[in-house]
């Protein structure tokens, strides 16, 4: 029997495409839970850390309402299709090469090019676009102030369904290299950020602020964009990454097609997860040995890991338990061991790391509990800080 369909999930309150829409009052989520949102929601008043937490993002939403929303217009250069609408980015560790300025760009792993946030490309609009629909939808959520609804959806309509500014559903020339690629299988990694905003038209569901025609609509961009990505030269090899990348190909094309109403491409990765990702990119240990290579090793095992539970997390809308699968030995939650050993311990990890992520660790481990607990991790992170983080 597939070590996938070994394990009998219980019934998920997270149904299929319908997300937690029936738990949730009609807000179709699919990372954000209503228990946890609700929870959170009733400690505003008792809780100082919470309610300090809320009025910080009342501050940013209000700043957010002001601003331009983003758009794959604002950059400087025209893509080589010559179509602005098309989504351009440099790749991160690439950088001129000293012996030879005007060739070829080199590699550098682990030293980001600041290059890659400046107005030539759409990397920083698309991070501004997904931090303002999260935040703008959660300050809807707490609030109940419609005019943040109308705010996340001006952000969402903006990128991906105005005809005057839309982004067209694919990421062909994402992570360019000059001199090297006009756009790598790497830059499908760049749409892992849609995954939040998925959930953010969720949440403002309730309010109506995108209509029915215009959520279908974006339903269809995320069906052309999933088909882009199976079909597509640089979706295609993306998938075949044996990294992190890999992880978030899978855990990216899982949910996008859960929103587009594709459920059959969501369940078919999932199924394939144990053998084509845990056997084989998982160690006896736990250890991810592709991750330990790199300069911030640490931080790449916490990446690939996040991947890995986003993609457990679309599997169980489907009734499939990724979460308590093994693969020839190996498991999700024997990774989850293997990183939470460090937790306050960073001195001891015998990889490089150029700076130790312990945020980013504890933000994973209550995840972590959240699935094998309660108190199988430790939980450092207060309810203010969950409010600011509801969305991946």
């Amino acid at each position: 029997m597939h070590a996938a369909a070994a394990f009998s999930a219980p019934a998920p309150a997270c149904a299929a495409s319908e997300g937690y829409s029936a738990a949730f009052d009609g807000r179709r989520t699919f990372t954000l839970r209503p228990d946890a949102l609700t929870a959170i929601k009733a400690a505003l008043a008792r809780d100082p850390a919470v309610g300090a937490a809320y009025r910080d993002l009342i501050a940013r939403a209000d700043k957010m309402l002001a601003a331009k929303p983003a758009s794959v217009m604002d950059k400087r250069s025209i893509p080589v299709s010559g179509d602005r609408h098309d989504y351009v980015s440099l790749a991160r560790y690439w950088w001129p090469n000293p012996a030879n300025p005007k060739g070829a760009y080199v590699r550098r792993d682990g030293d980001t090019n600041p290059d890659i946030e400046s107005n030539r490309f759409d990397r920083s609009a698309l991070s501004r676009m997904t931090h303002e629909a999260d935040t703008l939808a959660l300050a809807y959520y707490y609030s109940g102030d419609r005019k943040y609804a109308e705010g996340t959806a001006r952000v969402i309509r903006t990128w991906f369904l105005d005809p005057a500014t839309r982004m067209n559903p694919n990421m062909n020339y994402a992570q360019a290299v000059p001199g090297v690629s006009n756009g790598r299988p790497e830059g499908v990694l760049d749409g892992a950020s849609f995954i939040g905003v998925i959930d953010a038209a969720g949440l403002i569901g309730p309010s109506g602020a995108l209509t029915p025609g215009e959520t279908s609509a974006l339903e269809d961009w995320f069906a052309r964009y999933v088909d882009w990505m199976l079909k597509s030269a640089n979706g295609k090899e993306e998938g075949k990454a044996s990294n992190n990348h890999g992880l978030w190909y899978d855990a990216q094309v899982a949910r996008f097609a859960l929103f587009a109403r594709k459920p059959g491409i969501a369940r078919k990765i999932a199924l394939a997860f144990p053998a084509a990702r845990i056997a084989r990119q998982v160690d006896a240990s736990g250890a991810l040995p592709a991750e330990l290579t790199r300069t911030r090793s640490f931080h790449y095992s916490l990446y690939a890991l996040a991947a890995a539970y986003t993609l457990a997390d679309s599997a169980a809308c489907l009734g499939i338990d990724l979460y308590h699968a093994e693969e020839k030995g190996r498991s999700l939650r024997q990774a989850a061991d293997y990183v939470a050993a460090y937790r306050g311990r960073a001195a001891d990890w015998p990889y490089r790391e150029q700076g130790w992520p312990a945020e980013t660790l504890d933000e994973l481990l209550v995840r972590a509990d959240d699935i094998w607990g309660p108190g199988a991790y430790p939980r450092s992170i207060s309810g203010g800080l969950l409010l600011r983080h509801s969305l991946p």
